[in-house]
């Protein structure tokens, strides 16, 4: 099905997107200073290097995965977990009176517009397909029963 296709490409391309932001921030933790605010100073910037990267490089992984591999679409509800995960906590931050700028608001829609890539992407993918010959014989049971 074209739409199965369709979806493989913008999961792929996701992915493919946060793939860079990993490996950046793997190889210059402060790359995440100007995208997230975050100041990148002494013993935190091996954790910023090390937990940040790690949340997109396993999210973009299992992004590919689910795309890629057949019958593992359930890898996409790795990153929907850890994007809704992090959407929840901005909600709740925002919720407690955390400061909130347009990035903040950026983020919170690119992790929205994440999970329900992920989850709808897998709600498709995972459903069994049905080839050009079983559509033509299930039309054909119908011809003969009406």
């Amino acid at each position: 099905m074209m739409i199965n296709w369709v979806l493989r490409g913008a999961v792929l391309l996701w992915a493919l997107f946060f793939i860079i932001v990993g490996v950046r921030g793997v190889f210059d933790p402060t790359s995440f200073t100007d995208t997230f605010g975050i100041v990148v100073d002494g013993v935190a910037t091996n954790t910023i290097r090390a937990d940040l990267s790690a949340f997109f490089l396993v999210s973009a992984g299992s992004a590919a995965i689910g795309a890629l591999v057949p019958g593992w679409s359930r890898a996409l509800l790795v990153p929907a977990a850890l994007y809704g995960t992090a959407l929840l906590g901005r909600l709740l931050g925002a919720s407690m009176g955390d400061e909130m700028n347009f990035s903040v608001v950026q983020a919170m829609i690119i992790e929205a517009l994440s999970v329900g890539l992920m989850v709808g992407s897998w709600w498709i993918l995972s459903r069994p397909t049905v080839s050009a010959d079983q559509a033509a014989s299930a039309g054909d049971l119908d011809n003969v029963a009406g």
